[in-house]
């Protein structure tokens, strides 16, 4: 027999803007319930050293987390380490399906799930994810002062970190698998005018390679896709600029998204195409992506979701 929680907000997701969310529900007296998901604390649990989180120098990314999780709990949020795999909007109370069998039963729904970086799937940038391997540049492009790094891809995103990484990296090299940048002309000018940055053509990223001990990346090699000929780059670190991709799946069929899936919301707001539903964190937002900004929708959402209850009595 499945288990069915009520509770007057749900928060689905685990990273900061989930845990900020909770921490603020809690002390308006919201009795939350957060549902980790998958990925308990997020992307900040797959970065080492985080530098620009307010009041922490230096923190490992999955240390602030732990930090954060304690906060929720000792406010009063009961973490459930489960996973969302349904959740219907139709009516209130909310009805969300845990991955356990329970349904939770909401009045207000805070969604919190994040985006994914796209990855090429190579077993090599897998091997060196965190190692020299990053879908990062402001996180990670501090480590790299002085160094040659190569960044994959040929869109916004791929010339953004490009030009970003070169108040660090004594060069970089952008490879791209066509023969012209897809991004914003302004952009792609500031990057045709940086002596620091050196475009490849028409070239994929086969393979990226380093040394084992200790771990870290040492170059790449990449393959002409016209003659098919191997090159190899020397670099220490490879940042792989392709795209993100919001974790959507629970409501991209009911909510209103755009820029590829992040899902909609009212502006200088978190409430979404539904009342009672509201978003915070990287799952709306395709332009900052910085888990500080993630941080200050959960507050928001939060908030509003406090009002929201309020007006409904």
């Amino acid at each position: 027999m499945s288990e069915t929680r009520n509770t007057k907000v749900l928060i689905i997701g685990s990273g900061p803007a989930g845990y900020t969310a909770a921490v603020y529900a809690s002390r308006a007296m919201l009795e939350p319930i957060l549902v980790q998901g998958m990925e308990p604390g997020g992307q900040l649990t797959t970065t080492t050293e985080v530098e620009n989180w307010p009041g922490e120098t230096e923190i490992q990314g999955p240390d602030l987390m732990v930090k954060m999780e304690a906060h929720a709990s000792a406010v009063g949020t009961e973490v459930i380490g489960d996973l969302i795999t349904d959740l219907d909007l139709s009516e209130r109370p909310f009805t969300a399906t845990g991955d356990s069998g329970t349904i939770y039963k909401a009045d207000a729904v805070i969604l919190a799930t994040g985006a994914r970086a796209k990855w090429l799937g190579l077993d090599s940038e897998e091997k060196f994810k965190g190692f020299g391997v990053s879908a990062c540049a402001t996180c990670d492009g501090f480590f790299y002062r002085g160094q040659e790094i190569v960044v994959i891809g040929g869109g916004n995103t791929a010339v953004e970190e490009a030009l970003f990484l070169t108040n660090f990296a004594s060069k970089v090299t952008l490879v791209h698998r066509r023969d012209e940048l897809r991004a914003e002309k302004i952009l792609i000018n500031r990057l045709m005018k940086n002596e620091k940055i050196v475009t490849l053509w028409d070239h994929t990223l086969e393979e990226v390679v380093g040394d084992e001990n200790p771990l870290g990346v040492t170059g790449v090699r990449v393959k002409h896709v016209k003659t098919g000929e191997m090159t190899e780059i020397p670099a220490k670190g490879v940042f792989i600029a392709i795209g993100h991709a919001p974790a959507n799946e629970l409501v991209k069929d009911v909510l209103e998204t755009h820029m590829g899936g992040y899902v909609v919301t009212k502006p200088d707001s978190t409430a979404t195409s539904i009342p009672g539903v509201f978003a915070a964190g990287d799952l709306t937002d395709h332009k900052y992506r910085q888990a500080v900004t993630s941080a200050g929708m959960g507050c928001m959402a939060a908030l509003e979701a406090e009002h929201f209850l309020a007006e409904q009595e």
